[in-house]
């Protein structure tokens, strides 16, 4: 199929790489963005989202002269074929998406809609959403498809390249195929639905990824009590095929910028429908009392008092983004640890190795620290949040000699317990044995 002309709204992480990844395919991409400076620097070439490949794809797209970027949106869809739409939906009042930015772009670039052109929900939505901006648009010259984006930050380029399924929910045909076109380019298997299919095929997939991550925290847990290994239990049963090993790591929880609203969302609409879905409501239950278990954990080992108080204890905290590779701070499962942390009294300083120059105002929980070592100054002891690999290599030692306490809380099984062993830190993974310090 020839090249098409493509329209993008909203530069986030799933816009910005959906227009230039759709624009190294070939096709003429204008991206839209309301915000005027970052609309200017995207035009410059510059990239603040931290995504491996992603500026270099935009600036090869640039050069191309097949990539574009706008403030105006009525602008960039007029005289596309097909209109992306990559607007946030974040989680709204008792837990239902909000889908204010989707219905405000709806209604702001009806009229100006080519006839014949394509609208497509890029956007995480709920079931119902392609009728809700049909009848928006109000035109019947107009379809509007579902494909909802399988991105992993951190590998965002990658997997738009190298999908393992696209999934495309139409009503008409010949617009499923016209989407389905956008990506003839690459070799992954093609599942054409029915619109609210594929709206519910990207909340059930986020919905079952969180509930293998509370699977495995639970199991972590399970492990300590019976001295079992957490990583060779995973192991054992991730080579089973039908289980697979991806997302039975256990961790400090599971966030980010997709599970936290997507179930949610998924369990609002549910109730509303009278739908009783109790293992969802159980995968996002075992993920906040697995959070409130490793605080616990903490403030038993450096509390003050039988209430485990952690006031005027100094902790440092290594990671806060919410996962290695990105710095994305929203739902990161680093800082909902902190704050509860923060709950208890204790003093935090983090160092994390993405935010050292961005420097975010996060002064009501946590002081940065541009430097590992004088984040664990006075410190009673080090909480590992973020599975940066680069912690590993950390001069240890040094860390030790300026801290206060010994202890280590690897909430990420990250670190190797008996190089810390040797700088005299005591190693306290999740799911597996601890590992005392030992003497020089």
């Amino acid at each position: 199929m020839p090249a098409q002309r493509v329209a993008v709204v909203g530069t986030g992480y799933v816009g910005l790489t959906t227009g230039a990844c759709l624009a190294s395919l070939g096709h003429a991409v204008v991206c839209a963005d309301a915000e005027p400076r970052k609309v200017e620097r995207l035009r410059e070439g510059r990239v603040d989202i931290l995504e491996p490949g992603l500026p270099e794809t935009v600036r090869d797209a640039l050069e191309a002269g097949r990539l574009e970027f706008t403030g105006d949106t009525a602008a960039a869809v007029t005289g596309a074929e097909v209109v992306f739409l990559c607007l946030p939906t974040p989680m709204g009042a008792g837990g239902a998406a909000d889908l204010a930015a989707v219905e405000a772009v709806a209604e702001q670039i009806r009229d100006v809609l080519p006839s014949g052109c394509v609208v497509v929900n890029k956007s995480t939505v709920p079931v119902g959403t392609c009728e809700r901006v049909a009848a928006l648009l109000g035109r019947p010259d107009v379809a509007v498809v579902s494909n909802p984006e399988f991105l992993r930050e951190g590998r965002a380029v990658h997997d738009f390249l190298h999908p393992d399924r696209i999934v495309i929910g139409a009503a008409e045909r010949d617009a499923a195929r016209r989407v389905a076109g956008l990506y003839a380019a690459l070799d992954a298997p093609l599942v054409i639905t029915d619109p609210a299919s594929a709206e519910l095929t990207k909340y059930a997939a986020n919905f079952f990824l969180a509930m293998k991550l509370s699977f495995a925290n639970n199991l972590a847990t399970v492990c300590e009590r019976f001295g079992a290994d957490i990583g060779d239990v995973t192991e054992g049963i991730g080579r089973d095929p039908r289980i697979g090993s991806s997302f039975l790591v256990p961790g400090p929880g599971w966030g980010g910028s997709c599970l936290p609203k997507d179930t949610h969302a998924l369990l609002t609409v549910c109730e509303q429908a009278g739908v009783d879905f109790p293992l969802l409501r159980a995968t996002i239950d075992t993920n906040v009392t697995h959070q409130r278990l490793l605080v616990e954990r903490v403030a038993a080992a450096c509390g003050r008092g039988p209430d485990g108080s952690l006031h005027g204890v100094r902790l440092a905290l290594y990671g806060l983004t919410f996962k290695a590779g990105t710095s994305d701070l929203r739902d990161s499962p680093a800082l909902a640890v902190a704050r509860l942390l923060r709950e208890r009294g204790a003093e935090l300083t983090a160092y994390d190795p993405a935010l050292c120059h961005e420097q975010p105002d996060l002064s009501d929980l946590a002081e940065l620290a541009d430097d590992p070592v004088r984040a664990a100054e006075g410190a009673a002891a080090c909480v590992v949040l973020t599975e940066w690999p680069q912690l590993r290599d950390l001069d240890w030692a040094a860390i030790a000699a300026h801290m206060a306490g010994h202890q280590v809380h690897d909430f990420r099984n990250l670190l190797d317990p008996d190089r810390l062993a040797r700088a005299g830190l005591s190693w306290q993974g999740i799911g597996r044995a601890s590992a005392p310090a030992r003497a020089a």
